[in-house]
């Protein structure tokens, strides 16, 4: 306990006392919120950037290499 001109400060937590805070229980539930926090913030940083498609990057090699299109002159 502290004392200050005003008299003596008790140490707690905001909302809990510091006891709580100390608890087992209490760390595996600030460990679960710290990684549920990390596992929404990377599925919302997912749906803002572009969806990625990884056959953009892989050659196909059984692409024809001539049309077979009744209009074999047209351009695709």
């Amino acid at each position: 306990m502290i004392s200050s001109a005003a008299g003596p400060v008790i140490r707690t937590g905001i909302v809990l006392p510091e006891a709580v805070l100390h608890t087992n229980m209490f760390a595996i539930l600030a460990a679960f919120v710290a990684i549920n926090t990390v596992i929404y913030a990377s599925l919302a940083l997912a749906n803002v950037l572009p969806k990625i498609y990884p056959t953009d990057w892989v050659t196909n090699r059984n692409r024809r290499t001539e049309t077979r299109s009744i209009y074999p002159e047209a351009e695709a």
